[in-house]
């Protein structure tokens, strides 16, 4: 059982396992800042003691140490690069985990994953959360549980990290309608609301209207 506990908790957070990539209203590609280990780390940092560096319409405030916690410092090489795709790391949830060993006994009460919601919070993972910090829709409103991808726009397949077929994926594309600094995302079970399996934050991801933005997230289960 022990044995068992290790392999689960090892694999289910594994490094890198959600992507991001950005186009325009003409479908062109967008870069956007991937960091390496070292911007995570300033950005842990610095979040910790600035408190909500984006306004209430998904805009980075005004002075220095506000950029700084929604970007970090971004020098190519060396905090992270310009790439059109974006990776970072997810958090399992308690919530998540608790969901997840129902799913497997088969408990008729849990409704499976297959909603993505996007937001401006900044505040850092933690087991115990249960929703976005600052969810909001693709028009940058506060979302108030409704997240910005709803299970009918959102694909669901399994995909082989290790062994065959070992990894639950959710793709799905944003179509944004406002000007939005993206800072955090989570995977939940239910289009309003839910239990929230994972949650991950980054350095914001500028989208503006028109732009799409879509999200992979990967889960290994074994």
């Amino acid at each position: 059982m022990a044995q068992l506990k290790k392999s689960f908790g090892g694999h289910i957070g594994f490094e890198n396992n959600v992507e991001y990539k950005l186009t325009d209203k003409n479908g062109n590609a967008k870069k956007m800042f991937s960091d390496n280990k070292l911007n995570v780390a300033i950005l842990k940092f610095i979040r910790s003691f600035v408190k909500e560096p984006i306004d209430e319409n998904g805009q980075v405030k005004e002075g220095l140490m506000n950029k700084i916690a929604a970007y970090g410092i971004r020098i190519p090489f060396i905090t992270g690069q310009w790439s059109f795709t974006k990776f970072a790391t997810n958090g399992i949830t308690n919530a998540g985990r608790a969901d997840i060993s129902g799913l497997l006994n088969g408990n008729g009460s849990i409704s499976v994953f297959s909603s993505i919601g996007q937001g401006t919070g900044t505040t850092a993972f933690a087991a115990t959360q249960t929703a976005l910090v600052s969810g909001v829709t693709a028009g940058g409103t506060a979302d108030a549980g409704v997240h910005a991808l709803a299970s009918a726009s959102v694909t669901k397949t399994r995909v082989t990290t290790t062994v065959t077929n070992d990894t639950a994926q959710w793709q799905g594309t944003v179509n944004e309608t406002a000007t939005i600094a993206i800072t955090e995302s989570g995977v939940f079970n239910a289009d309003t609301n839910g239990d929230m399996l994972c949650r991950q934050t980054f350095s914001a991801i500028n989208v503006v209207n028109g732009d799409s933005l879509q999200f992979t997230w990967k889960v290994q289960n074994s």
